[in-house]
């Protein structure tokens, strides 16, 4: 990996699930073939109303899991096809990516290092799993970072603009001097309004890629 980070780049901050982790999308597409529901369904339910859903509500600590499994069946049953949420719930830990581990821990030489993670009150910590093994792993990984922002403990969640906001007064940097990765488009678009460099992860490649381009690194 060269050393040499772009100047202007103060700090890093990254999405969790779907970034540094593999996607809950993978798992819901897997369950929905399992089950004959449509691709996508899972997604489809959460987008709707998606402020105040039960999904909105859960990451906001709103709701816990039993509040969520009625809720989710519920918003489910109503479009066609009944979901327990508490299927839903046992789909979100994803797998860590440990390429994207190594190219957090090379930033983290040069620069700051935040993470703003939609997650919701269930499981062991922020891992949102009962495996104590994989939560270890999870919560080894968080402490690479130099502050975290959770939703389910700030009771405000992406892509709500505060929660960048202060992320940035967390780490004492302008956004400008920022580059935030996320998977999901429509919190990205609040970070780039505020002048950060955004990037959309859709791949661990493609991330390590752009991620280079931005930063100046490379990353193997």
């Amino acid at each position: 990996m060269f050393a040499a980070m772009e100047p202007h780049i103060k700090a890093v901050i990254w999405d969790f699930g779907g970034v540094v982790s593999t996607s809950p999308f993978e798992a819901f597409n897997a369950y929905e073939a399992e089950r004959g529901l449509p691709r996508d369904f899972i997604r489809s339910v959460n987008a709707r109303n998606p402020d105040e859903n039960a999904w909105a509500r859960l990451e906001r600590s709103q709701v816990g899991a039993e509040g969520f499994d009625e809720l989710f069946r519920s918003e489910s049953a109503a479009l066609g096809h009944e979901v327990p949420g508490r299927d839903i719930l046992a789909l979100l830990a994803g797998r860590l990516r440990p390429r994207v581990v190594e190219a957090l821990k090379a930033c983290k030489v040069h620069a700051k290092a935040g993470c703003i993670t939609n997650n919701a009150p269930i499981g062991k910590g922020a891992s949102m799993t009962e495996d104590a093994g994989r939560a270890s792993e999870v919560e080894s990984v968080f402490a690479l970072f130099d502050h975290v922002i959770e939703s389910s403990k700030l009771g405000i969640r992406k892509p709500d603009p505060r929660i960048y906001a202060l992320m940035c007064e967390a780490l004492e940097v302008e956004p400008q001097d920022c580059v935030y990765l996320d998977d999901l488009g429509i919190n990205l678009k609040p970070a780039r309004a505020m002048g950060m460099t955004t990037i959309k992860v859709l791949s661990e490649d493609q991330l390590l890629a752009d991620l280079s381009q931005a930063t100046g690194l490379e990353f193997s």
